[in-house]
């Protein structure tokens, strides 16, 4: 049993923890932060190699054991999500030691108390302990969207809290149920009992689940549910933004999680249970994302939006759950989140230069460094779009060969195929206004930190590293979505962990 599971988890409370006792400290702050998510990014590449090789590696808390007991998870999901976060929290940390955490130094305390309860989402195998999670990164990320000031951030923060109290209070009741129906909270011993849920208690489990698939929307942004996300992400810092792009697919990730292993296809009386709604809300949250990016007057709008279109576009391809589909998911959910938190750092750079206009789409003066600008938004612009060679345009020709021609899904080439001359249309208007339809004037504003613009063109360099090696990032990917089909490996990793445990302490007499 490695400890080195738990450590995505120890590593950033321990952290925010010091960083609280050095309040005031700034400099020190900042030095520390890099630290911690530089060593958090080495430590996600040493579990997502652990898991390559296709077992399910489980820790016990204070060596309590499953069903009972607090149990991690690692397999090449969780590991592959544990990585995202790290690379996005590495360079959104870079972006923000450069003077972007202004006002105060909070910012970095919270930055890794959201890390605790995203990878802790990621790792655990229990709902309850997903419920906590979730609670520690909320918490957290109102303190995130609420740092600084202004009316805007405070109406933003203000609808953001009241909608997830709501969904945190649903998320509460559902696992209730669920407990109270099979008598625990282990996922894996839950899927086995759930299997086993009779005609008569089917409704109950029914109930619950669809009331999971309400929470997990919410986290997601799926439609009807998104309207929180535009404002209250464009009215955050960038560095916030930036990792705020991994929040959605938090959501995304339970969702895959819960229906494929409790409600997947071997869930007896409740087999497939959020099947029938996936497919018809991915389209619409697709097409309303697109809408508002078309209809935004504001650039960190527009990318909101576009955070918006990616959930619809991952749903879309959960809703299809098949290996092909699921491959290609998790390889379109690297490059939209990485994506997404460029084009949040590549904004604030850009308002920086734009004087009293910040991010506001309409005609002003011409960038102090416009053609450095302009050609970092166009490489992030045709990798968002999905536009050839870029990983935008390999991860939605893969979920389109993986719907097939079918007559019925013939609706998501449609609007993926549309969606992606909307996004090129909406995009196209922000860049051409803000880069050449400009004023012969040029704004008397400093030019971009050097620091802040190598955290931007890193990110980039990762999206095309994600393109050179598509290969190899499919192929586990694959492995990833095979793993994901057949759940009861989880089961059986748990019976072995059952198994070595009496012999293990045996051997400590």
């Amino acid at each position: 049993m490695s400890h080195w599971i738990i450590a995505p988890i120890l590593l950033p409370l321990l952290a925010a923890v010091v960083m609280i006792l050095l309040s005031g400290r700034r400099a020190l702050i900042r030095v520390l932060s890099f630290l911690s998510v530089s060593a958090l990014l080495a430590i996600s590449v040493l579990l997502l190699i652990q898991a390559s090789d296709g077992q399910i590696h489980l820790y016990a808390l204070g060596n309590w054991q499953p069903p009972f007991g607090i149990v991690l998870v690692l397999d090449r999901l969780s590991a592959l999500m544990l990585l995202v976060t790290a690379v996005l929290a590495f360079f959104s940390i870079a972006y923000a030691v450069r003077g972007n955490d202004a006002p105060g130094d909070k910012l970095h305390a919270m930055v890794q108390f959201l890390l605790v309860g995203v990878n802790g989402a990621f790792l655990t195998g229990d709902l309850f302990n997903l419920f906590v999670f979730f609670e520690v990164l909320l918490i957290a990320s109102y303190g995130l969207l609420l740092h600084g000031r202004g009316a805007e951030r405070a109406r933003s923060g203000l609808h953001y809290v009241v909608l997830n109290l709501c969904g945190s209070a649903l998320f509460l009741i559902a696992v209730s149920a669920l407990y109270g129906l099979t008598g625990s909270l282990n996922m894996a011993d839950m899927a086995d009992k759930v299997r086993q849920v009779s005609p008569e208690d089917a409704p109950l489990a029914a109930t619950a689940g669809v009331l999971l698939l309400v929470v997990f929307g919410l986290k997601a942004a799926i439609a009807p549910l998104y309207f929180w996300l535009p404002r209250a992400y464009a009215a955050a810092s960038a560095p916030v933004a930036a990792m705020f792009a991994i929040m959605t697919k938090v959501g995304v990730y339970t969702i895959v999680r819960v229906y494929t292993q409790i409600f997947g296809n071997d869930a007896g009386n409740v087999a497939n249970l959020a099947l029938p709604w996936l497919w018809p809300l991915a389209l619409i949250t697709l097409v309303l994302g697109l809408l508002g990016a078309l209809a935004a007057r504001e650039l960190r709008v527009q990318i909101a939006y576009l955070v918006i279109v990616s959930v619809g576009t991952l749903l879309a391809g959960v809703a299809l759950n098949t290996a092909a589909s699921l491959s290609a998911t998790f390889y379109y959910l690297i490059h939209s989140t990485l994506v997404c938190g460029v084009l949040f750092l590549l904004a604030d750079l850009i308002l920086r230069q734009r004087g009293d206009l910040l991010d506001r789409i309409t005609k002003g003066p011409r960038l102090r460094q416009s053609g450095l600008l302009g050609a970092l938004f166009f490489v992030a612009a045709i990798s968002v779009i999905g536009l050839p060679p870029l990983s935008g345009f390999i991860g939605k020709l893969l979920l389109l060969n993986a719907a097939g021609v079918h007559l019925d899904k013939l609706v998501l080439w449609v609007i993926v195929l549309a969606g992606s001359l909307a996004t090129l249309m909406a995009l196209s208007r922000s860049g051409s206004t803000m880069f050449w339809r400009t004023d012969t004037r040029i704004e008397q504003s400093p030019a971009a930190d050097t620091g802040a613009l190598l955290a931007v063109i890193g990110l980039l360099v990762c999206i095309l590293l994600i393109t050179l090696f598509a290969g190899q990032v499919l192929t586990y990917t694959g492995a990833l979505a095979e793993q994901l089909l057949v759940p009861q490996a989880y089961s059986e990793a748990m019976q072995q962990f059952q198994i070595h445990q009496p012999a293990a302490a045996e051997g400590s007499h």
